[in-house]
Parts: C-alpha cells; sequence; structure tokens
C-alpha cells in the first residue's frame, strides 16, 4: 500500500473512533490512548509498504494497534498488565460469542427465504448439503450455491454493520458496532441492516 497524505488522512478518518475505543478497552487512560493512538498512525504511515494485501488492511491496522499498546506497557515497565490484554482474555471472548450468536440469527433472519432456508438446515439443524438438496427438492449442486450464497450475504451483512476483532486463527474475539449502530439495533428489534 503506497502512503500518501491523502491516503493517511482517509485511514484516520476510517479508523480513528474504532481504534480510539479499542485502545481505550485496554488502557483505560485517555490521554495515554490519545498519544498510543498517534503513535499506531504514524506507524501505519511509515510502514504502509510493508502491507502487501490490501483485503487485509484492518487486521494489520489492529495488529499494529496491538503492539503499540504492548509497547506501552513495556517501556512503562508495567510488563504485568500485559497479561490482561490482548488475545488472552477468555470471559469476554465466550460473552461476544453469545452476543454474537444473537445478532448473526437476528440477520439470518432477513436473507430471502430461499437462501435463508438452506442455511439453517445446514447449520442450526446440521443437515449435510446433499440431505438440504433432497429436502428442498433441487440439486446438490443447487442446494451448495444456496448455502454459498446465504453465507456471502450474510458475511456482507455482518462486515457492513460491525466491526470485528478476530485471533491469529481466525476466531472471533470481541466484535461491536459501526457508527450506525445496526448491530445492536438488529440485536435488539430485528431491524434491516441494510440501512447503514
Amino acid at each position: 500500500m503506497s502512503s500518501s497524505p491523502t491516503t493517511s488522512e482517509s485511514l484516520y478518518q476510517a479508523f480513528q473512533e474504532r481504534l480510539r475505543r479499542f485502545i481505550l478497552k485496554r488502557v483505560n487512560d485517555s490521554t495515554a490512548a490519545d498519544d498510543i493512538l498517534q503513535d499506531v498512525f504514524l506507524k501505519i504511515h511509515t510502514r504502509a509498504d510493508s502491507l502487501q494485501d490490501e483485503t487485509k488492511l484492518e487486521s494489520w491496522i489492529f495488529q499494529i494497534t496491538r503492539n503499540t499498546i504492548i509497547d506501552h506497557y513495556r517501556s512503562q515497565g508495567k510488563t504485568d498488565k500485559l497479561d490482561g490484554i490482548d488475545l488472552a482474555e477468555e470471559i469476554p471472548h465466550d460473552q461476544a460469542h453469545k452476543r454474537l450468536a444473537t445478532t448473526v440469527r437476528s440477520f439470518i433472519d432477513q436473507l430471502p427465504p430461499l437462501y435463508r432456508e438452506a442455511l439453517v438446515l445446514v447449520e442450526y439443524d446440521g443437515l449435510s448439503q446433499a440431505e438440504v438438496a433432497s429436502r428442498l427438492g433441487v440439486s446438490l449442486s443447487g442446494a451448495k450455491s444456496r448455502v454459498q450464497r446465504a453465507r456471502a450475504m450474510l458475511r456482507d451483512l455482518l462486515m457492513k454493520c460491525c466491526h470485528f476483532e478476530f485471533d491469529q486463527y481466525g476466531t472471533v474475539l470481541d466484535y461491536y458496532p459501526h457508527s450506525c449502530s445496526c448491530c445492536s439495533e438488529g440485536k435488539r428489534t430485528g431491524t434491516n441492516a441494510t440501512s447503514c
């Protein structure tokens, strides 16, 4: 990724609010959080050429942020605090998974019936795609296509609506809505996420 003032400004506009919230959850000091955020954007600007795959921009930025938080604690000699941040918080992850399960179901309910039915049969009822094909009276390739399309539509709804934090294995650690708050609204009321 090439770096320019325009690119840096657009990245700042796109990420600064989410990154600051992410940092504050781990540092709990607004002044320190602002300093860390400034360091993060400096690193993003100076290391832009190291990003090989721009589809991984967001995870790259959040990894820089995690590392900068760790550097912050190490520079203060507070390495004992490191155990309580980053990826090691099991209880919050469990809570995030429970919230996410509810949110995902509300978005599944918004899918067109043709795709929703196929996805529910596979993901919730545990049927194989061959069994889904038989149940729905379609070919195996037709069933596979419906399930794949439903997953893609669901992923698009979720990614438009929420920011996700993943560990190195792709497991969801936490999530929170973008500024439109449609994830939390969809979770509570089943409102349409496509209104973002």
